[in-house]
């Protein structure tokens, strides 16, 4: 069994306990050094917010935020302009990046997101610019993927939410509050035993013995 935090990371908060810079952190989120055992399962920007994962499993940690495991994100993305069909097909279908294309993703434009909060500071939007959002997933990590995959369809991202990592979903949680959670890890397969050692199998040598009658 392992413990979980599910936290919404507020915008201009770093996913870490220390900095040096006066920055704020998760120690501002968090009672102090309750979760002191816990590491992040995959980061947020600091310019991002939402859904960012903590436990105290290894095991779990790396089965969350490791590329090989393909883990699906999704993004509640706030991008300039209103966001045609293209350009939707488009990250869809994958775009090139200069570490390589992306892999083909979930893309759909969507109305605002239900109970979405302010964000502090507010967003910066041009009046005679419209805005518009999409939920985007992904299962790979790029650093900042989902910014340069906008800005390269020609739609810069203006906000970025994380509402989900695989089944665990931001839900209701308000920015700055977490809930804990239990994971039930199966026990890791075992391998089937085989013989070792020079054992050679035993055979009937004939023999020229008379049968006794």
């Amino acid at each position: 069994m392992a413990s979980l935090l599910l936290i919404n990371k507020p915008y201009n908060t770093l996913c870490q306990f220390t900095d040096g810079e006066g920055r704020n952190t998760l120690a501002n989120l968090l009672p102090d050094g309750k979760y002191k055992d816990y590491y992040p399962a995959g980061r947020l920007d600091l310019d991002s917010e939402g859904l960012l994962i903590l436990t105290n499993n290894g095991s779990l940690q790396h089965r969350i935020s490791h590329p090989s495991q393909k883990l699906e994100k999704t993004y509640w993305v706030q991008v300039e302009g209103d966001i045609t069909q293209e350009a939707i097909a488009q990250l869809e279908a994958g775009v090139e990046l200069k570490d390589g294309k992306t892999k083909p993703a979930k893309a759909k434009k969507i109305a605002p997101p239900q109970n979405l909060w302010e964000r502090n500071p507010p967003v910066r939007e041009r009046k005679n610019i419209p805005t518009s959002w999409l939920r985007l997933t992904i299962s790979e990590g790029k650093n900042r993927q989902v910014r340069r995959m906008t800005a390269a369809v020609n739609y810069p991202t203006l906000r970025l939410i994380r509402a989900a990592i695989g089944p665990w979903q931001l839900d209701n949680l308000a920015p700055g509050s977490y809930k804990e959670e239990t994971v039930h890890l199966a026990p890791p397969k075992q391998k089937p035993r085989t013989s070792t050692g020079n054992y050679k199998k035993r055979t009937t040598k004939p023999t020229n013995k008379p049968n006794k009658r």
